[in-house]
C-alpha cells in the first residue's frame, strides 16, 4: 500500500474514533497528547454532546485546550486519583506492546496519567507500528541536570540533542518548566533495561518508554484492529 499524507490522516482518524468506542457512561478517563489521539478527543466530545456522563483528565495544556473545545467536563488526579480508562498516541509501538512517546514532550504527564488507570490503549496508524523500535527515546530533564543527563546517555551508547523550540529561540519547555532530551540508540534491542538505566540518571524525571500497554487501537491493511496483551 502506497502511503500518503491523506491516508495517512485517515488512518488517524479512523483508530483514534474507533478507541472512542470504548469509551462507557461515567467513565473517568485519561486523555493523552498527539494527532490521533486528538481524534478520539473529539469523538468522545460528541458522544457527551449526544448524553454521554464522562469526566477527563488531560495530560498536557493541548490535550485539555481540545477537552475544552470539545465539551469534555475536566477532573484531576487530585480529585479522581483512579481513571477507568486512559487513551493515548505513540510515535512507534512494537509488537511486543512497548511504546515510545514523547513527540509532543508531554511523556512525563502521559506516563503517570497511564500509571493511574486501570486499562490503558495505545492509538495509531500504521506507520507507528514496528519490529524493532528505532524511534528516539524523549527524556524530560531538569535543566540543571542537563549536563549531566547528555554525558551518561553517551555513556549509554546514545546520541543526545536537546530539542529546541521552533518558534523561539531556545529549548523546549514541557509543561513541568523542563528540558527534553532525545536520545538516539538506533534499534533498541531491550527497551526494558534502557528504560531502568534512563531511570537512574540524576535529574531524569520522565523517559518515553512506555511498557504496560493493555490494549493497541490501529489501523492495519486499511481496517481498524484491536490487539490486546497476551
Amino acid at each position: 500500500m502506497v502511503r500518503t499524507p491523506e491516508s495517512n490522516a485517515e488512518e488517524k482518524r479512523a483508530a483514534g474514533e474507533a478507541a472512542a468506542d470504548m469509551v462507557r457512561d461515567g467513565m473517568v478517563l485519561g486523555l493523552g497528547t498527539g494527532s490521533t489521539v486528538a481524534w478520539t478527543i473529539k469523538r468522545i466530545g460528541e458522544k457527551v454532546e449526544e448524553g454521554l456522563e464522562v469526566l477527563g483528565v488531560p495530560t498536557s495544556y493541548q490535550a485539555s485546550e481540545l477537552a475544552i473545545a470539545a465539551g469534555i467536563p475536566l477532573t484531576s488526579l487530585d480529585q479522581d486519583p483512579v481513571l477507568d480508562l486512559a487513551i493515548d498516541g505513540a510515535d512507534q509501538i512494537s509488537r511486543e506492546f512497548v511504546a515510545i512517546k514523547g513527540g509532543g514532550a508531554a511523556h512525563a504527564r502521559e506516563k503517570v496519567v497511564a500509571a493511574s488507570a486501570q486499562w490503558f490503549v495505545i492509538v495509531a496508524d500504521s506507520s507507528k507500528f514496528v519490529k524493532t523500535l528505532t524511534f528516539p527515546v524523549p527524556v524530560e530533564v531538569l535543566p540543571f541536570a542537563a549536563k549531566l543527563a547528555k554525558s551518561r546517555i553517551e555513556e549509554l551508547g546514545g546520541t543526545p540533542t536537546l530539542r529546541q523550540a521552533k518558534m523561539k529561540d531556545g529549548p523546549v519547555i514541557t509543561d513541568n518548566g523542563n528540558f527534553v532530551i532525545d536520545a538516539d540508540f538506533g534499534k533498541i534491542e531491550d527497551p526494558g533495561v534502557l528504560g531502568t538505566q534512563l531511570s537512574e540518571i540524576p535529574g531524569v524525571v520522565e523517559h518515553g518508554i512506555f511498557e504496560e500497554i493493555d490494549q493497541l487501537v490501529i489501523v492495519l491493511d486499511g481496517e481498524v484492529k484491536i490487539f490486546s496483551r497476551e
